[in-house]
């Protein structure tokens, strides 16, 4: 038996696609993982055996940094997020969301703001200012002149990158100015492993360079920030807080209506942007909302 790791790009109909090298290998699980109702996904790190057959077996899946339900995929590394400076305009509350939820699965968040080619001098100052001290590297792009592409690229070097975003606001458009030929080899890779009975649409992992991988991730914008955080846990996934957090009056405070916040004092003194303390009562009080405390 040959054994050698790679990283699993698709799973379609009980079989998976795993890149080891430049080479990539049609396999199944061992039959112990169905036993124990474990499922490998997309972005796994496998050990799998090949025995000169055309099917190898996976016979581990390495420790998950960390994975998503909805899209099913694991060990992400980065999430850019993109929104469109103009048409149609930034909606920071589902921005912040989106941000709040990579923020606990451990994923490092990108900013793209995107039609840059639009939007003033002063749009973009605003911007910059609404996330001040988040430590969020932000990037302007614009498809029409190319604006920021560089830039972007460099970032998603070295990474399991995400695209995350409302629709219109220029993900796919940028995706084909990042990488030139990516919708040329999601073609060929689907021709390559596709077979007739495996039909489902699954999410996808793409390699556009050494150890850089883009993930087709339908539904990614969709989820539920809500699903797992409590309250008094909010304030941990807005990193612009941390400098204010254990300096408050009361230790329980959740920064909300406590008197002597300092959360609340960093706000007033333009240290922490009211676009992103707004976006956090909000979630606050969707999330007592939905649990009815």
């Amino acid at each position: 038996m040959n054994k050698i790791n790679g990283i699993i790009i698709k799973g379609i109909g009980g079989f998976y696609y795993v890149k080891s090298g430049k080479d990539i290998h049609e396999c199944k699980p061992r039959g112990l993982f169905r036993k124990n109702k474990f499922k490998p996904l997309p972005g796994d790190y496998v050990e799998l055996e090949l025995d000169g057959t055309n099917i190898g077996t996976i016979t581990k899946v390495y420790p998950r940094k960390n994975y998503l339900i909805r899209p099913p995929i694991s060990n992400i590394t980065q999430n850019i997020v993109v929104s469109a400076m103009i048409h149609p305009q930034i909606n920071y509350g589902f921005l912040n969301k989106i941000l709040v939820y990579a923020e606990t699965m451990d994923i490092v968040n990108v900013l793209c703001f995107n039609k840059v080619d639009l939007a003033t001098i002063e749009a973009q100052m605003e911007i910059e200012s609404a996330f001040k001290n988040t430590g969020y590297k932000t990037i302007f792009t614009s498809t029409v002149d190319d604006s920021g592409i560089e830039d972007l690229k460099q970032v998603l070097k070295n990474n399991v990158n995400v695209f995350s975003g409302a629709s219109g606001v220029g993900k796919s458009s940028i995706l084909n100015r990042v990488i030139p030929n990516l919708q040329v080899e999601i073609g060929e890779l689907s021709r390559k492993i596709e077979r007739g009975k495996h039909t489902t649409r699954q999410v996808e992992l793409f390699e556009i360079d050494e150890d850089t991988f883009i993930a087709d991730t339908p539904g990614f914008s969709n989820i539920d920030v809500l699903e797992n955080i409590e309250v008094e846990e909010l304030m941990n996934y807005f990193p612009d807080f941390s400098s204010y957090l254990g300096k408050c009056k009361y230790n329980s405070c959740i920064h909300h209506k406590e008197p002597g916040c300092a959360v609340k004092e960093a706000v007033l003194n333009d240290e922490i942007s009211k676009i992103r303390y707004d976006s956090y009562i909000e979630i606050i009080s969707q999330i007592k909302d939905t649990r009815k405390y």
